[in-house]
């Protein structure tokens, strides 16, 4: 679930834009007047890395100034994100934000660094991308009804399998047994390709898990995919039904990435930024790179990513106190 959009091609960066493409917009007090950093919580190459890099280099276009990628991985996107929180609101460090840092970490860690809702200025959710509900082939269910009759039929003999404790597929998955009443043990692995593994060759049974990277084990038959976790069908499988409307109403997980500056940042700037990457976010080449992997453009206003964030960090944190999951 969280390694959408890993590896790829960065090709479509090179085309440039017409010189009217971005209508410049009167920036307060000359902003930017300098070069901006943005820092991307994960490694070059990872689903919010590529984001990150397709929308920068945008920017850099239409505000005549050069996005800087920093790159700062480490403990699941909560150190690029505290760094953020402590740089100064100026509108010259901006951060990318993903469900890890902002929707689950502060259920996850005692500790936390940051505030995901005070510590920040959202600018606009990016983009979102359901995952798939997976099973082995072993399990002769068909559909997610038969999947909750058959696990309330067998409590605990089932298994799952996630990219680790506190992974987004690990929560998918409490999530799912939350709402459907059902007791499915938890075994996690060091990553999404090693939890795909485990599934392929049947150690468990079922998995929540980024569509893409399942789609190797599905096109060989290894795995079989029931459902997918969005709010609506995705357009390139329309007869896969949602986990909402085929049994679970109103369940909904997406891997997503956004773009924040720190809190306080003045308001024209986080309304200029708001415009420009919006703009950026709805050019043809951007939309049809980011749907072509699997992906929504969302694009909206601070204000409704604010409400967004707010929303994921209150569910998760709830999914996260009645599993028990815990990293420190």
């Amino acid at each position: 679930m969280g390694m959408m959009f890993r590896c790829f091609s960065l090709s479509l960066l090179a085309g440039g834009l017409c010189a009217g493409a971005f209508a410049a917009q009167s920036a307060p007090g000359g902003y930017p007047g300098r070069p901006i950093r943005l820092i991307v919580p994960f490694p070059p190459g990872a689903g919010v890395d590529v984001v990150g890099r397709v929308v920068g280099q945008k920017l850099t276009q239409s505000l005549g100034q050069q996005i800087v990628i920093d790159n700062r991985a480490g403990a699941g996107g909560t150190l690029g994100a505290s760094i953020a929180a402590r740089a100064t609101p100026d509108g010259y460090t901006l951060v990318m934000g993903s469900v890890g840092s902002l929707g689950t970490s502060k259920g996850l860690y005692k500790n936390l660094a940051y505030d995901p809702v005070k510590d920040f200025a959202p600018i606009t959710l990016a983009a979102r991308a359901p995952s798939g509900l997976l099973l082995h082939p072993s399990l002769q269910v068909k559909t997610v009804k038969e999947l909750v009759a058959h696990a309330k039929a067998n409590p605990g003999k089932l298994n799952y399998s996630s990219a680790g404790n506190g992974s987004p597929s690990h929560l998918a998955v409490e999530l799912f047994k939350s709402m459907a009443g059902v007791n499915i043990v938890h075994v996690p692995y060091k990553g999404p390709a090693e939890a795909l593994t485990a599934l392929g060759s049947g150690q468990v049974q079922v998995e929540i898990q980024s569509l893409l990277s399942a789609m190797p084990h599905l096109q060989a038959g290894r795995m079989r995919l029931i459902a997918t976790t969005g709010a609506r069908r995705s357009a390139e499988m329309p007869d896969i039904p949602t986990i909402s409307e085929a049994a679970l109403p109103g369940f909904e997980v997406y891997t997503w990435f956004g773009m924040l500056a720190p809190a306080g940042t003045p308001a024209p700037v986080i309304a200029r930024l708001n415009a420009e990457i919006v703009r950026a976010l709805n050019q043809p080449d951007v939309r049809k790179y980011l749907v072509n992997q699997g992906a929504e453009v969302v694009g909206n206003t601070p204000a409704e990513f604010a409400a967004f964030i707010k929303a994921e960090a209150a569910k998760w944190t709830r999914v996260i106190r009645e599993s028990g999951a815990r990293i420190d």
